[in-house]
């Protein structure tokens, strides 16, 4: 098993900056790949940024391209998201998720992922 746990959501205006942290702990050496999601109200769970725990390769929504910078570290079982430039339409609760599969590309699609997360409030106000 895999525990994951998000911070640092927060309320921020339009065009400032957050940073998204998760935490991985138990079996990490399992993880190929880790990705954030999010979720607005009445939305569905949609894929934002993924990064490969090995190589470190990184794919990123084209909503968030250029504005967001996913990383880890393997060291600290740590991916973090830097939010840039942010927009109302980013409000979301932002999940991390982690991956088992090693012969994937980084995965868009949420049923790929075998760990979450509890989520963490972004609010962007415009």
């Amino acid at each position: 098993q895999v525990q994951l746990v998000e911070s640092g959501g927060g309320l921020v205006q339009a065009g400032g900056s957050l940073r998204l942290s998760c935490v991985a702990s138990g079996r990490t050496f399992s993880i190929a790949t880790m990705g954030w999601f999010r979720q607005a109200p009445g939305k569905e769970r949609v894929f934002v940024a993924g990064i490969r725990w090995g190589g470190g390769s990184t794919y990123y929504a084209d909503s968030v391209k250029g504005r967001f910078t996913i990383s880890r570290d393997n060291a600290e079982n740590t991916v973090t998201l830097q939010m840039n430039s942010l927009k109302p339409e980013d409000a979301a609760v932002y999940y991390c998720a982690a991956d088992r599969a090693v012969f994937r590309r980084i995965a868009t699609d949420s049923n790929e992922y075998d760990y979450w997360g509890q989520g963490t409030q972004v609010t962007v106000s415009s």
